[in-house]
This record gives structure tokens, C-alpha cells and sequence, in this order.
């Protein structure tokens, strides 16, 4: 790939990174605490969201689920689950001022400086939230790995060990445009670029992330999973709606998937429930006795984006895998001398 090639791919990129940014910021600023707060006094029941043309609840349009609750909770919280609006406040400040230093002008020949096409986190809207952490609960964080997952971890990367840089095979999904590894379920906030889009039909559900344009299409008809013997990236999900709530359950996925250290025998459950114009809870609970003593869950507030969801070319330009597999056989043929 020449350098004026790149060049163009990078004038492109900026023009659509621009759009983003103007897309992003309609996103209207939302409350954690309120939600749940509404939800417990059975204020949110007062709302009644708008149905589509075969009966559904409408959880139709552009959703960005970047937020500003972190996966997991500081360990010095405790069991606080949430924040005064007063600790709001300072730890937004702390975390744009984090942000503002890491978007200092670089080399433009930096790859994957997102703050060069206008991508930082910081520079689009968030979903507030007033929670210590995504996932609930007293504990707050992903527990322990057991033993047998432990050892199922290590017997990976025994397997790749020296053989890290043999081919594209041997690199993470991430880096060959596979799967981005947030895409879930459970669906979590990218680094950057944390949109998605909900199309309904009768009888079907689908769901659109751009990180790697993967959909996944929900059927909702009472059909059981396939056989174990058909497995996917993302797994099979199966839809049903109880209430104004869809509820999708998903099994069958790939080894290949391992979701925070995960089996195949992953099982994930989520729950979308539209609160008003502006938001949908999205709510899920992951279990696999495989892997974990016990399931454990997390939540998060979706925002409404007034706009369109743009094309993340994952493969265009993306000599880093070029690179380290180049720069792996020119090593070899060094030694080899």
C-alpha cells in the first residue's frame, strides 16, 4: 500500500469520523440512578413506549451504549453501587482531564492514534450513569476464574506459544477483522465507536455493531437453539418479549469466543427495555459453571442517536497484521544467516 493511498484512506476516514462526532453529540445525557430509581417507585411504568406495525414494543434506531461506568468497580468503593451526583461531577472531570492528555498532538505516521480522526472517547457523548460499575451486585466485578478454567486458559496459550506469528490464524479475532471482542453478548462499550442499530420485522429482532459490521439476527418464534454440534462466534440467540421487555437468551457459542475466559458453554440472557424516547436498560446476566462459581450480571443505559451508523473498515489499511507477520519471517531469515 503507497503512501498517497494511505493518505486518501486517511482524508476519508477524517471526513467520516467528523460526521460521527456531530452525529454522537445528539446523544441526550441519561441517569443510572434515575432509571433505577423510576424502576423501584414504578414511575418508568407512566411511560408507554411506541409499538410497530405488528404489535411490537419499538426499539427501533441508532443506540450508542458508551458510558461512563467502568466493567468492573474501583476495589475502594466496597459494595457502593452508586455515586452522589457531587462524585459525578468529579470523577467526569478527572476522567476528560485523562482523556484531554492523551490526545496531545502525535507522529501522523502513529498507527492507530484514534484522536487523529476525531475517535477519542471523550469527543462524543455518553450514556451518563451514576453506578460505581456495569456489572451489579455487592461484589461489582467478574468473579474468580475456577480452577478448571484456569488450566483451560493456560492450555491456550500453551497451543500458541511460540507459534504466536506463524500466520493469521494464530493472531487474536480482533486483529483479523473476525469479531471485535466487546460485540458480545453481553454487548459492552468499545474503546471508541460504541454505536449500534436495532431493525424490528415480524417475528424477527436484529441488532447491528460497526466494530466489525456483525448482525445478529433474533428470530422470535419460539424456536429452539440448534443442536450443540452448530456453534458461532456471537452464538444463537433466541428472542420472546415479556411485557414492553425483549429478552434474548443465547447459547452455542465457539471455543474460539471465550469471553472473559469462557467455555463454549457460555450462556447469556439480556433484557432490553425501552424508558422513554431517548433510552433503552439494557440488562444481562452470564452464566457458565465452567468457568464461573455462579452467574453474574450488569447493566447500562443505551442512548438514542439522532443519525446514522458509519462503515468501520476494519481491513482497510490494516498493515499492523502485514507488519507483524512480515517483520516475524524477516527475523527468521536473520537467524537462519
Amino acid at each position: 500500500m503507497n503512501r498517497r493511498f494511505l493518505v486518501q484512506i486517511c482524508a476519508s476516514g477524517a471526513v467520516v469520523a467528523m460526521l460521527l462526532i456531530v452525529t454522537l453529540l445528539a446523544v441526550s445525557p441519561l441517569s443510572g440512578q434515575a432509571l433505577a430509581s423510576a424502576k423501584a417507585s414504578g414511575a418508568a411504568k407512566t411511560w408507554t413506549p411506541p409499538k410497530t406495525a405488528d404489535g411490537q414494543p419499538d426499539l427501533q434506531g441508532v443506540w450508542t451504549n458508551q458510558t461512563n461506568a467502568p466493567l468492573e468497580r474501583p476495589k475502594n468503593l466496597g459494595a457502593k453501587e452508586f455515586y452522589t451526583p457531587e462524585e459525578v461531577a468529579a470523577r467526569d472531570q478527572q476522567a476528560a482531564a485523562a482523556a484531554n492528555a492523551g490526545n496531545t498532538p502525535r507522529d501522523p505516521g502513529v498507527h492507530y492514534d484514534v484522536s487523529q480522526f476525531g475517535l477519542s472517547r471523550n469527543w462524543s457523548k455518553t450514556a451518563k450513569s451514576e453506578r460505581t460499575s456495569i456489572i451489579v451486585g455487592p461484589e461489582g466485578s467478574v468473579p474468580p476464574l475456577l480452577a478448571v478454567a484456569q488450566k483451560r486458559q493456560a492450555d491456550r496459550q500453551a497451543v500458541n506459544r511460540g507459534h504466536q506469528f506463524d500466520g493469521p490464524e494464530n493472531r487474536a479475532l480482533g486483529e483479523r477483522c473476525i469479531m471485535w471482542p466487546n460485540e458480545g453478548p453481553p454487548m459492552l462499550p468499545e474503546g471508541y465507536n460504541s454505536n449500534l442499530q436495532i431493525v424490528q420485522g415480524p417475528g424477527y429482532v436484529a441488532i447491528l455493531q460497526e466494530m466489525i459490521h456483525d448482525v445478529r439476527i433474533i428470530p422470535l418464534d419460539g424456536r429452539p437453539h440448534p443442536p450443540q454440534a452448530i456453534r458461532q462466534y456471537l452464538g444463537d440467540s433466541r428472542g420472546h418479549w415479556e411485557g414492553n421487555t425483549l429478552v434474548v437468551d443465547t447459547t452455542n457459542f465457539t471455543d474460539r469466543t471465550a469471553f472473559r475466559g469462557s467455555s463454549q458453554n457460555l450462556h447469556v440472557v439480556e433484557r432490553f427495555t425501552r424508558t422513554d424516547d431517548d433510552t433503552i436498560l439494557y440488562q444481562f446476566t452470564v452464566d457458565d459453571p465452567a468457568t464461573w462459581d455462579k452467574p453474574w450480571s450488569g447493566e447500562l443505559p443505551m442512548g438514542k442517536v439522532d443519525g446514522l451508523v458509519y462503515e468501520y473498515a476494519c481491513q482497510e489499511g490494516n498493515y499492523g497484521m502485514r507488519n507483524i507477520l512480515s517483520g516475524a519471517r524477516a527475523t527468521e531469515q536473520a537467524a537462519a544467516k
